[in-house]
């Protein structure tokens, strides 16, 4: 959320066609999920070689009212909802406009499993803001195929939604922030900036491994730990760090029974619900048709059904008493396991990974239930897949969809169960079996089967990322440790954004065979290979704190005149009392002025060329942060050993969920902190000495490490919490159980995360951590530029749904054009603006903020926002047109009451100017 103020290693990626294999090292692959593991506490790759850069195998994985939001997470009483009827007509033609106030609340026995195991082993406005929730669909809210397949319970068929869910209330505090403009005297000039190079900047970059340690040990001594989180860790036992903005935290959270979006599947624990009374593993996919759009035009909201279990995984030995554990918990990948009762081992177990084609369950000596809650239609036995022991079915739903059933043995001469048609709501397997059941979606006949039956047999066990840089050049790899049938290759689902990074020798024409929509990321293409390399060529690596664009690059240098503007508005606000507004009870709103402060600094020092009018205010600047790095702020940080990480202490000390956004939660972590990463870089650029002073650097370290850490064993935080290296974006959303998935509210303070930790990696000598905040930032100019905002060509989002320019607030279930604190335009379109930084022009194109200008802002429309949100329109319209935004902030009557507790006229000014914005 945002607010103002395998075992088996083939480098081999094949589509058709092959791909040129990438570079490899002789090191042996350890199959993690993420990050390099290191049990030492070796720096940073200094990467000197300038040659062409080879892989790891072993990668893992006036005072302003500051306007906040917040995640929503405490049920209110449930208003009675209006039904509506979806006919079959409707789900045939499209979308359907629902003029319906939905809410948003938030020792084994068998050889195969054995086996599998050992794979996995390692072990009103502004306050009452209307929220959408997903509609749930049971088994009889289906329009059926025909008269013949109403054979239901009660021999009935219903086609409503069911539109009752719970509301919930925003229960996050408003706290003020003092913007004061007032002048202060200075309380010393401070000593004088040593080994500073104003004209030093990055022109070339060579890092052959990205996931190295920031560092391992301890945070710093004067961050207390505490192991009693709120939030108890239901049923695992594998301890911290933990991952706590997954896609599969639904599964560890509050009751359990919420779904986990791996794209393009919705899969989740049945215990006993629906029609079927299933206990196991419930598969749903909806396509665009099934889309509910909320009403205006454009749509204020569109949203998928997330009732429909239309196959159930299970075994006959499943029951009342049936246990559901975790376990493997990566940031790619968790194991759902199944027992018959608490004290008994898994008799199947469910590896569920981002992109996986097929819905894989492996058996125990367990015999097979298949139940459907939207009901059997038909079911065809086909006979075994040419080639191998593995037998397939076909089974048509009473809603017209196909799905296939792929059985497999654990060895050649194990039985393979018989599949028996019991009624429309089970298939039973004829004998216990040790093997795995494969389910997937078929969507065009034969011609998608192929694909399936040749991938048929193998499934994945985890993922890992690897990458590296060579000068603009940046390359990663997702690969995959596999299961089953390992001679073959794997059948993954790709996002548009992979599909774009992928090499040229990638057929567009495999991959049209096999599509699948996803809920919130259009079209998944399947993919063959065990890996994907892809590329982004072009890093920014020259963007540092300078203003920055692909065309105009880093600007150092600016006209007399814009010198003179930013020299006369930093001589007020450099006077501003720095630690009334960054001592507040709140990391994200302190953070938020350190940043400010350090902007204004550097503007003046650099940009302005007068380091003697800010070397005051960067003498205030490190008294300011100072207060945080001794953490003897308002509310301390703690280390929670718990799930692993930095947390406020607020929540401790008032019982409250909501404190400080759901800090303590793990919600917006990489917004909260990155602030005080980049004011730390800024700090660490003028004065390069002040690294080395106490522990200036383990702290700001810390900060980093939990928000971005780039190890899969790092003792004391999980790897990458928030940035999602497979939907190539972050996901703020932490140790909240959630009916829609994971989600993000401000797209461009993730992209001041990746800016931050560039920024740190640079002053740092760092290389590793520059090179991967470069690669975060190239990867986000696609994944947010297409999944966040969306320019008139957007095919992603529905067409209905697009001329609102950005997503507003975008889960991995939905998207709902408004925000957690409040609907006013500039609200909703602002918040994917701030903050303004020189990677604001990487992700949000000229042509992009010219239709977004004149669909919501232009004509004086921009005049009538609130407060601080007019600077932040007019500061992004420098994006576009950098001289009108210019001419507002140099304005003589210009207000301050324009600026919003995060901002100043001094950066905002330098910001237009450094892209061509003011005169000569």
């Amino acid at each position: 959320m945002a607010r103002v103020d395998s075992h088996t290693w083939s480098p081999e990626f094949r589509a058709v066609s092959s791909i040129e294999p990438m570079v490899m090292t002789d090191k042996v692959p350890h199959g993690i999920e993420t990050g390099k593991p290191s049990s030492s506490t070796q720096p940073p790759c200094s990467c000197p070689s300038k040659e062409s850069i080879p892989f790891s195998e072993t990668a893992p994985e006036t005072s302003v009212q500051p306007l906040m939001t917040g995640r929503p997470f405490v049920p209110a009483p449930a208003p009675v909802m209006p039904t509506t009827s979806l006919s079959s007509k409707e789900e045939q033609n499209g979308p359907v406009n629902l003029p319906i106030p939905f809410v948003i609340y938030p020792g084994l026995k068998s050889t195969a499993l054995k086996e599998y195991r050992a794979m996995n082993e390692d072990s009103t406005e502004s306050t009452n803001a209307q929220f959408r929730m997903s509609p749930t669909i049971s088994s009889t809210d289906i329009e059926t195929i025909d008269d013949d397949s109403c054979l239901f319970v009660a021999e009935t068929c219903i086609t409503k939604l069911d539109t009752e869910n719970r509301a919930t209330s925003i229960p996050f505090p408003r706290p003020s922030i003092n913007n004061s403009l007032e002048t202060i005297e200075p309380a010393s000039d401070g000593p004088p900036i040593s080994n500073f190079n104003p004209e030093y900047r990055r022109t070339s970059m060579a890092c052959h491994d990205l996931f190295v340690p920031i560092r391992m040990d301890a945070p710093p001594q004067q961050i207390p730990m505490r192991s009693n989180h709120p939030v108890p860790r239901l049923g695992f036992r594998q301890t911290a760090p933990l991952q706590t903005n997954k896609f599969w935290g639904n599964l560890a959270l509050a009751n359990r029974n919420q779904g986990v979006w791996t794209h393009p599947y919705l899969v989740g624990f049945s215990n006993g619900e629906g029609n079927a009374g299933s206990r196991g593993l419930y598969i749903s996919h909806v396509n665009r048709s099934q889309t509910v759009l909320g009403p205006g035009n454009p749509a204020g909201y569109y949203v998928n059904p997330i009732g429909i279990h239309s196959l159930i995984i299970s075994t006959t030995e499943l029951g009342t008493g049936t246990s559901m554990t975790l376990d493997s918990l990566r940031g790619f990948s968790v194991n759902m396991n199944l027992s018959p009762h608490e004290k008994a081992g898994p008799i199947i177990t469910f590896p569920l990974l981002q992109g996986m084609a097929f819905v894989t369950g492996v058996y125990s000596n367990a015999c097979p239930l298949i139940q459907s809650d939207v009901f059997f239609k038909t079911m065809t036995y086909g006979g075994k897949v040419p080639g191998g022991e593995i037998q397939w079915y076909s089974v048509i739903l009473a809603d017209g969809t196909e799905w296939l059933i792929y059985i497999s043995p654990s060895g050649h001469s194990a039985v393979v169960p018989t599949l028996t048609f019991v009624s429309k709501e089970k298939l039973v397997g004829s004998v216990p079996f040790s093997g795995y059941i494969q389910i997937a979606k078929n969507p065009n006949g034969v011609t998608s089967k192929v694909f399936y039956d040749r991938h048929a047999g193998v499934y994945p066990l985890r993922s890992a990322v690897q990458a590296s840089v060579d000068q603009t050049l940046g390359k990663y790899q997702l690969a995959w440790t596999k299961g089953g049938d390992i001679t073959k290759q794997l059948l993954m689902f790709a996002l548009d954004h992979h599909l774009q990074a992928l090499p040229p020798g990638f057929s567009s024409q495999s991959r049209s065979a096999l599509q699948l929509q996803t809920t919130s990321k259009g079209v998944a293409a399947a993919v063959v290979g065990d890996s994907w390399l892809m590329e982004e060529k072009n890093l920014p690596i020259d963007m540092d704190f300078a203003p920055w664009s692909p065309t105009l690059r880093s600007q150092t240098k600016l006209s007399p005149t814009a010198k003179t503007f930013i020299r006369k508005a930093a001589a007020v606000e450099l006077n501003q009392d720095y630690a009334a507004q960054s001592n507040l009870d709140s990391m994200y709103f302190s953070g938020k002025a350190l940043a400010k402060f350090a902007d204004i600094v550097y503007a003046a020092y650099v940009l302005a060329e007068s380091p003697d009018l800010a070397r005051p205010g960067l003498f205030k600047l490190k008294q300011a942060i100072a207060r945080f790095i001794s953490n003897t702020q308002i509310n301390p940080l703690l280390y929670d050993s718990s799930w692993g990480g930095l947390v406020s202490s607020c929540t401790y000390k008032t019982g409250d969920p909501g404190c400080d956004f759901g800090n303590a939660y793990y919600n917006d972590h990489h917004f909260h902190y990155s602030y005080f990463v980049k004011a730390a870089a800024v700090i660490a650029r003028l004065d390069p000495g002040w690294l080395n002073e106490g522990t200036n650097k383990a702290y700001i370290d810390a900060l980093l490490r939990d928000f971005a850490n780039p190890l899969s064993n790092d003792p004391y935080f999980p790897f990458s919490r928030n940035f999602d290296w497979y939907h190539g974006h972050s996901w703020a959303h932490g140790l909240f159980e959630s009916a829609d998935g994971k989600d993000q509210e401000s797209s461009s303070e993730d992209v001041n995360a990746a800016h931050a930790e560039k920024l740190w990696g640079h002053v740092t000598g760092d290389t590793a951590t520059e090179a991967r905040g470069n690669l975060k930032l190239a990867i986000m100019s696609r994944t947010i530029s297409s999944y966040f905002l969306m320019d008139n060509n957007n095919r992603i989002h529905p067409p209905q749904f697009v001329p609102n320019k950005v997503v507003g607030i975008l889960f991995e279930n939905k998207a709902d054009h408004t925000t957690y604190f409040g609907t006013r335009t500039e609200f909703i379109q602002g918040i994917h603006m701030i903050p303004l930084i020189p990677a604001s022009a990487l992700v949000r194109s000229p042509e992009f903020v010219r239709q977004e200008w004149n669909q919501y802002f232009s004509g004086g429309r921009a005049d009538q926002a609130e407060g601080g949100w007019r600077g932040i329109l007019y500061a992004n319209l420098a994006l576009y047109d950098p001289k009108a935004s210019w001419n507002f902030f140099a304005r003589p009557d210009f207000n301050p009451a324009w600026l919003d507790g995060g901002a100043s006229k001094t950066w905002y000014l330098a910001f237009a100017a450094g892209l061509g914005g003011a005169p000569s």
